[in-house]
């Protein structure tokens, strides 16, 4: 088969064990520069499908918005349409699976989603023909609050078998790299807003110890400005953030469902803060790993207590759910794949409106 693989960075990591398993021709699309290099070792091509959209203090119109998702869906359209792809496999809930579940849709070819942002999934999940689920809560929660009723419990989150077996650097490697062995790590990811970067940077800065910050998906220039302290770092560009966050004396974030497996899989001390999506599948799972789910005013007591999460349920789970994928991309036809359809947009669509 010709499957097309269509994430950003964090979904990467989950689909790779995935890929793994399979013995078909891997084609993937992304607008991320980490989601390139990661899949590009397992794929015949790796396709661009717009630039990423990297989160300012400027508030961009929806009318540009709208206008930068219809070009990329129809280059993405033109992607998937030229090269005969029989199945696309996404996962994630930002603008690259809007666009490939779209493009799909239009061209009648078969689509596996796997979903672990249950609050807040992407829209377009609601034409999906199957969609994975983590647990049995996740497969009731999806059919209660959006009508979806074409799931399957896998049991578990494929990304922490990736965490678990991906070449880590050495950190004494990391300590020469940075000059520094005595480091927290600042994540700033999907869940945070830029209006909250100020107050983040300012109660991080009351540690007394060296913080090297990952913007992520800001750009640099719109961090550094609240940044008033010395040993205070931007590490702006491609990061191998697990291997950082590993070699780290712990991790500060406030991103979703990603960051969260990983910090669990690689059990070093985290706190999760708690972003814009109040309600949130990464929530869950922090507290069900030890992780304290925190607002940014405690993030100083947060720190000076904070534990090593116990992962290692979630890597043995993450093994099997990443086989039960594979499995289904092969008889995905033997489970309900009606789909949810317009209903189902809609009520994710009102969802989503909660967290602009």
């Amino acid at each position: 088969m010709n499957i097309a693989v269509i994430a950003e960075t964090a979904p990467a990591k989950t689909l790779i064990p995935v890929i793994e398993k399979l013995d078909d021709n891997i084609i993937s699309l992304t607008h991320s520069e980490g989601a390139e290099r990661l899949l590009n070792p397992y794929s015949s091509e790796v396709l661009s499908i717009g630039e990423g959209r990297r989160n300012t203090t400027t508030k961009r119109s929806d009318l540009t918005i709208g206008r930068l998702v219809l070009k990329d869906t129809l280059r993405t359209y033109r992607a998937l349409r030229s090269r005969d792809i029989d199945l696309v496999l996404t996962c994630g809930n930002a603008g690259d699976v809007r666009k490939g579940i779209s493009a799909a849709k239009k061209l009648n070819i078969p689509k596996l989603h796997i979903e672990q942002d249950l609050y807040n999934p992407i829209e377009m999940i609601a034409y999906a023909d199957l969609i994975t689920v983590p647990n049995s809560h996740a497969k009731k929660l999806l059919k209660k609050m959006y009508g979806i009723h074409n799931t399957v419990n896998i049991k578990g989150y494929p990304q922490a078998e990736y965490v678990n077996r991906v070449p880590i650097m050495d950190p004494e490697e990391i300590y020469r790299h940075y000059g520094i062995n005595d480091f927290y790590v600042l994540f700033l990811g999907g869940d945070t807003r830029a209006s909250d970067i100020p107050k983040i940077i300012k109660e991080v800065q009351k540690l007394d110890k060296i913080i090297l910050i990952i913007p992520y998906r800001f750009e640099a220039t719109s961090i550094s400005q609240f940044v008033t302290r010395k040993g205070v770092y931007i590490i702006d560009g491609y990061v191998d953030l697990i291997s950082l966050m590993n070699a780290s004396q712990g991790v500060i974030y406030c991103a979703g469902m990603g960051v969260t497996i990983e910090v669990g899989a690689l059990s070093v001390p985290s706190v999760k803060l708690l972003g814009f999506h109040v309600d949130h599948a990464s929530n869950d799972l922090a507290q069900s790993l030890g992780i304290d789910v925190i607002s940014a005013y405690d993030i100083q007591y947060a720190v000076e207590h904070m534990k090593a999460p116990h992962g290692a349920r979630l890597i043995k789970n993450g093994s099997k759910a990443s086989i039960k994928v594979a499995e289904l991309t092969r008889d995905m036809y033997m489970f309900d794949t009606s789909s949810g359809g317009t209903k189902s947009m809609k009520a994710i669509w009102n969802q989503r409106k909660k967290y602009r």
